[in-house]
């Protein structure tokens, strides 16, 4: 596959330059098996596995024995907390535990990968030339996105990623009330949070750091 060109947009919107993806990454291909994976087990590793039940012998109480062993014609018991008695102690109930396992390097990498490509083939991916802000004021981050004529009234919360190099305080700063937005790096990215977004914004310098990880 040929290696696609891309406009780049300065932060006032206008292009400014254009750069050649790297073929070895944006080839196109779209793996649906890896970008399942790489996306349950992101989605394993958030889970905190808290839930907990107490069984017969963590439940208060039950240390006398009801009644005694033989001659009332009832069933025998040893404990008020049984499973079968109200208040007591559950079977096969949940326990804290840890959901979490490590995938493959070249699974995620390969989920990544198509989950790009995936966001290049719905022309959902724009290369910015780069955005150092000079202020912390919310209201300049916005400005950027609408300079970029994406629809801030269709947006909703996380529809917009932005992928950086590296996130000065100001960004961080300013960005942090923006609903649409969510910020990341390069370093960092996983294939979940690319697929969630709606539009998919990445610095220039960003865009090199991020192919260099995934060649």
């Amino acid at each position: 596959m040929e290696a696609i060109t891309l406009p780049v947009y300065n932060i006032e919107g206008k292009e400014v330059d254009t750069v050649k993806l790297d073929a070895s990454v944006f080839d196109g291909n779209v793996n649906q098996a890896a970008i399942y994976q790489a996306v349950t087990a992101f989605r394993a590793n958030q889970r905190k596995g808290l839930a907990a039940t107490k069984t017969r012998g963590e439940v208060s109480g039950g240390g006398k024995k009801p009644w005694k062993q033989k001659g009332t014609g009832r069933a025998r018991v040893g404990s008020t907390r049984s499973p079968l008695w109200r208040h007591g102690g559950v079977v096969f109930g949940p326990h804290p535990r840890d959901f979490s396992y490590v995938l493959p390097a070249k699974i995620r990498n390969l989920a990544l990968k198509s989950g790009l490509n995936s966001k290049l083939k719905e022309n959902n991916l724009m290369v910015l030339d780069a955005l150092k802000m000079e202020s912390t004021k919310t209201k300049d981050v916005v400005k950027v996105f609408s300079n970029l004529k994406i629809d801030l009234k269709k947006l909703k919360e996380n529809n917009v990623l932005l992928i950086t190099d590296k996130i000065d305080n100001n960004l961080k700063l300013a960005s942090r009330n923006v609903g649409f937005l969510n910020t990341g790096i390069s370093r960092q990215t996983n294939v979940y949070a690319v697929l969630t977004c709606r539009k998919l914004v990445i610095t220039k310098d960003g865009l090199a750091e991020l192919t260099k990880r995934l060649k």
